[in-house]
């Protein structure tokens, strides 16, 4: 299904963004990234964030593409309400490999990361806001079944999120990145098992 960003606001826009053959296809610039303070001690919101509003309940999908060659370099999808509470997941490549990494900050931010395997080119990154959690689930090209990456605390007052495609390249400029497939629809099932 062709990506449609009408509607849609970049919160830092990348040098290079563009829709073809249907996919957003975009290059990162310098240093971006999204964290804050655990750990590292620094805090960063520099990272490419295309998004919509979104008020209560709801799913989200996208599904992705990227080079990945350099520590860090990330894409996925991101749930924000402001710099000091937000959610990304997708793939960071960490220890010379793609991870499936989850980043969730309630003033300051946590990192969740685990290996996948390598036979697979696109991956799918499903989150679902339900009440006080976040529903994190993933899927490989050539899977057939969503899978749990992570069930996380989120703040249920809040109620307005904004929700879309993220990426960033902490330690370099010019990550490829290209997404397709971008929906937020109600939740279908509150079921995670099965």
């Amino acid at each position: 299904m062709p990506i449609d960003i009408n509607g849609m606001t970049w919160l830092n826009p990348p040098p290079e963004s563009r829709i073809g053959e249907g996919r957003l296809v975009c290059r990162s610039g310098g240093e971006t990234d999204f964290w804050q303070g655990t750990y590292y001690g620094f805090h960063r919101d520099s990272g490419h964030f295309l998004h919509q509003p979104r008020q209560g309940d709801f799913t989200s999908e996208v599904t992705f593409t990227g080079r990945y060659e350099t520590l860090y370099d990330q894409a996925g999808l991101m749930v924000r309400a402001d710099d000091k509470h937000w959610m990304k997941c997708g793939i960071e490549f960490t220890d010379g490999a793609r991870h499936f990494s989850t980043v969730v900050t309630n003033t300051h931010s946590d990192w969740s990361a685990f290996r996948l395997p390598d036979d697979f080119e696109a991956l799918s990154v499903r989150v679902t806001r339900m009440g006080d959690a976040l529903f994190v689930q993933y899927r490989t090209d050539n899977q057939t079944d969503w899978r749990m990456a992570r069930l996380a605390w989120f703040p249920p007052e809040i109620d307005t999120l904004l929700v879309g495609p993220t990426f960033c390249s902490p330690q370099r400029e010019g990550f490829e990145v290209e997404f397709s497939d971008f929906s937020v629809t109600d939740v279908e099932s509150r079921e995670i098992h099965g």
